[in-house]
């Protein structure tokens, strides 16, 4: 009867970590496809240690003997507890400051977070609970975002961009302002800085954090920037 029990326990065990392995592929998988630092192995190995430790932690404060002379209580989720709290640490490796407001990786981060908690609600049993959790965040994120990307406010359709550029006279540094202006160009932030060269002349060159709309042509915006006269060098990264 004793073997039995366990053979059952071990068999339960084991589908609590394959379903949790399983669910952490689709999360594994979609930061995969999107080339983020946090992919199939890093989300596999999150969410299958996580629902290990929370059987561990619920195994342990049921399977300790008790004692006549000491009164023993212990919580079920003690341990998986610590883990939700550990995994920040592993999530703020992620996380980048490209430079003043400029932040990537906190959706990464959050993924992390999230694998860790699909890890500890199999392992408490709460497999549709976390089955339904995973489709509400890919839905989220595969098509409600994309959703209000094309027909959401106007904000919302922005895309961030960073842009550097030199000119090489101060006074066409207004006119470059003024033209991104009357481009429907949100400037976000500007830094100047001059740059001395070998002849005694000075480059200006303009750092810019700039939002336009997602439907623009930023090819055809960075045409546009290379068609002024006075621009020396352009520099362009898509932020978000």
């Amino acid at each position: 009867m004793n073997t039995l029990m366990e053979n059952m326990i071990t068999l339960e065990v084991i589908i609590k970590l394959v379903i949790a392995a399983t669910l952490s592929l689709v999360i594994g998988i979609e930061r995969e496809l999107k080339k983020k630092p946090v992919g199939l192995k890093t989300s596999l190995v999150i969410a299958t240690f996580s629902c290990l430790l929370t059987i561990i932690s619920i195994e342990t404060a049921y399977s300790t003997p008790a004692r006549d002379d000491i009164n023993i209580t212990m919580d079920p989720l003690r341990l998986a507890a610590q883990v939700v709290s550990g995994i920040g640490f592993l999530g703020a490796g992620v996380i980048l400051r490209r430079g003043n407001d400029s932040i990537s990786g906190l959706t990464t981060a959050a993924m992390i977070w999230g694998a860790a908690g699909i890890g500890i609600a199999v392992g408490a049993g709460f497999y549709m609970d976390a089955a339904i959790a995973v489709v509400i965040i890919v839905f989220g994120i595969e098509v409600l975002s994309p959703f209000l990307m094309k027909i959401g406010p106007k904000r919302i359709r922005m895309r961030e961009i960073s842009l550097k550029v030199q000119v090489d006279d101060d006074s066409k540094m207004e006119a470059l302002l003024q033209f991104l202006t009357e481009s429907n160009i949100i400037i976000e932030n500007m830094r100047i800085k001059d740059i001395p060269l070998k002849n005694d002349t000075v480059l200006h060159e303009l750092d810019l954090r700039l939002s336009l709309l997602v439907s623009d042509n930023l090819l055809s915006f960075y045409r546009s920037l290379r068609s002024l006269s006075y621009i020396e060098k352009i520099e362009m990264e898509i932020l978000n």
